[in-house]
C-alpha cells in the first residue's frame, strides 16, 4: 500500500520519538565513516551522549567542501562491497561530490518517492514519462524506480528530443510526466509548431516539476497550458535526490519526509536555529541510509518551515518553494553551476586572459548562458582564423566541464570593467 497513513499521519510526539530512534542509530552508523570519526574525535563526541533531538546540534556542521575533501570513499559508513550504486552531484574544482548506496538505501529512498508521488494522485493505471537525465544525475533513476514500483507504465525517455516527447505522448497516453520547469516552457513553443493541443490532443494530467527552481507564476504557466496539476519536488544528490520535499494536492508547500530526515532551518551567518516561519538555510541529516549517512548538512538553500498542520492530514512538516541560496551556485537547465567552474577552466588555456564575465539570459522559455572572456590581443590581428578556432576550443572545454554548451564571446584585453572590489562575475538578466 502506497498510503502510509501511519507514518504519513502521525502525531508529532510519536514523529519525534521514532526521529530519535533514527538518530541514535545514523550517529552510531557515521562513526564508522573515516570522515565523521575524526571530526567526533576532535569535538570530543561520543554517539552515545545523544540523550535527545536537541542534541543534534553538538555535531559540527557537515559541508560540500567536506564531502569533495573525502574523496572518495571517506564518508563510507560500511564495507565498500556493501554498495550497490553511486551518484554524484557537479563540483566547483572539477571534482564531483559522490554518494553511495546500500541496497537497503536505494530501497527506503524508492519508497518515499513511491509515496510521494501516490500522494499527489498518480496511481497504477497512470503512464509515467520519465524526461529527465538518467546517469549520474540522481533525478532521472529516482523517479524511474518510484513510478516502477507504484506499478506504472513507465517510459524512460531521458531529457531532449521534443518532437518525439510529444509524439510517445500522444502515442502512448502518457498521463504523467516528470521534467524540469524551464523544459516544460519551452515545449509549448514546439506543441504550438505542430499544432497539437496538449489540452485535447493528450491525456496529461500530472507533473512533477524538479531540478530547478521555479516561482508559483512558472507554476500558473505550465499548468494553463498542458491542462494538468503541476507539483513540485525537493531534493539534492546529498540527501538521496528527489523526494526529500514533495508538494501534496493542496499545493501549499512541500511535506519533508521527517521519518526519512531530519532538518533544521539556521540563520546563515550565525548558524543558529531560527522561529518557525522565518527564513534560513535548510540544513538536513539523513535518517535512514546506512551506506553514506550525513549528518547536519548545509544544503545552502533558503526557505522556512510553514506553520500550521496542512488540510491534506499529513503531519510531516511543510517548507516554502526555495527562494535563493546562501553561495554563489547557478543553477542553468537543470545543471549545478559555480562560476568558479568558469574560471578554473578558462585559465587552463593558453591566451585567455585573467578577465571574464557570465551573462544569463531567458530567450522565450529557454536559459542560455555567455560567457565573455578576454584573450591575448595577437588574436585579434592578422588571420581571424585562429581567433575563431580559440573560441570554438573555449566552448568545448567548457561544455565538457559543466555540461551545457554556452555562447562564448572573445574580447580584446581591457573591456570588459574593472572593479577595486569583488569582480561582478555574473549578470543574470533572466526574469520569470
Amino acid at each position: 500500500m502506497f498510503w502510509e497513513e501511519t507514518i504519513e499521519t502521525m502525531p508529532l510526539p510519536d514523529l519525534q520519538a521514532l526521529q530519535f530512534e533514527r538518530l541514535k542509530t545514523t550517529v552510531a552508523r557515521a562513526a564508522n565513516a573515516p570522515f565523521y570519526k575524526k571530526v567526533f574525535a576532535k569535538s570530543g563526541l561520543e554517539p552515545a551522549a545523544i540523550k535527545s533531538l536537541d542534541d543534534i546540534r553538538r555535531i559540527p556542521f557537515t559541508t560540500k567542501e567536506d564531502l569533495r575533501e573525502s574523496w572518495p570513499y571517506g564518508l563510507l559508513a560500511v564495507a565498500k562491497e556493501e554498495l550497490v550504486r553511486m551518484h554524484s552531484s557537479s563540483g566547483t574544482t572539477g571534482r564531483s561530490t559522490v554518494i553511495f548506496h546500500t541496497a537497503a538505501d536505494l530501497d527506503a529512498w524508492t519508497d518515499i518517492l513511491t509515496r510521494s508521488m501516490f500522494m499527489t494522485g498518480m496511481r497504477k493505471a497512470d503512464v509515467f514519462q520519465n524526461m529527465m537525465t538518467y546517469g549520474l544525475f540522481t533525478g532521472g533513476l529516482g523517479f524511474h524506480y518510484g513510478a516502477e514500483r507504484l506499478g506504472a507504465l513507465t517510459i524512460p525517455v531521458g531529457a531532449g528530443n521534443s518532437r518525439r516527447q510529444i509524439q510517445l505522448m500522444r502515442d502512448f497516453d502518457t498521463t504523467v510526466i516528470h521534467i524540469i520547469p524551464s523544459y516544460a516552457l519551452h515545449l509549448t513553443e514546439v506543441f504550438e509548431e505542430l499544432e497539437v493541443e496538449p489540452r485535447r490532443d493528450t491525456r496529461l494530467r500530472i507533473a512533477f516539476l524538479g531540478a530547478e527552481p521555479h516561482s508559483e507564476k512558472t507554476r500558473q504557466r505550465i499548468e494553463e497550458f498542458y491542462g494538468l496539476k503541476a507539483f513540485n519536488s525537493y531534493g539534492l544528490s546529498e540527501m538521496n535526490g528527489p523526494g526529500v520535499g514533495f508538494e501534496c494536492q493542496c499545493q501549499a508547500g512541500l511535506h519533508v519526509w521527517e521519518d526519512n530526515f531530519l532538518m533544521e532551518i539556521v540563520d546563515p551567518d550565525t548558524l543558529e536555529p531560527v522561529a518557525d516561519g522565518m527564513e534560513g538555510e535548510l540544513v538536513m541529516t539523513t535518517l535512514r541510509r546506512a551506506g553514506m549517512p550525513i549528518l547536519r548538512y548545509r544544503t545552502k538553500d533558503l526557505t522556512r518551515i510553514i506553520a500550521g498542520p496542512c488540510a491534506c492530514g499529513r503531519t510531516h512538516r511543510r517548507i516554502e518553494r526555495i527562494t535563493g541560496r546562501t553561495d554563489d551556485m547557478l543553477i542553468i537547465k537543470g545543471v549545478n553551476i559555480f562560476p568558479v567552474q568558469i574560471e578554473k577552466k578558462l585559465m587552463e588555456i593558453d591566451g585567455v586572459g585573467t578577465n571574464f564575465q557570465i551573462i544569463l539570459e531567458r530567450k522565450g522559455y529557454n536559459d542560455h548562458m555567455i560567457v565573455r572572456v578576454e584573450v591575448a590581443r595577437e588574436f585579434f590581428s592578422g588571420d581571424l582564423k585562429q581567433l575563431e578556432l580559440l573560441r570554438k576550443h573555449i566552448t568545448e572545454e567548457l561544455r565538457s566541464d559543466i555540461l551545457i554548451t554556452p555562447r562564448v564571446d572573445l574580447l580584446e584585453p581591457n573591456t570588459l570593467p574593472k572593479t577595486e572590489g569583488k569582480a561582478v562575475r555574473v549578470i543574470d538578466n533572466r526574469t520569470d
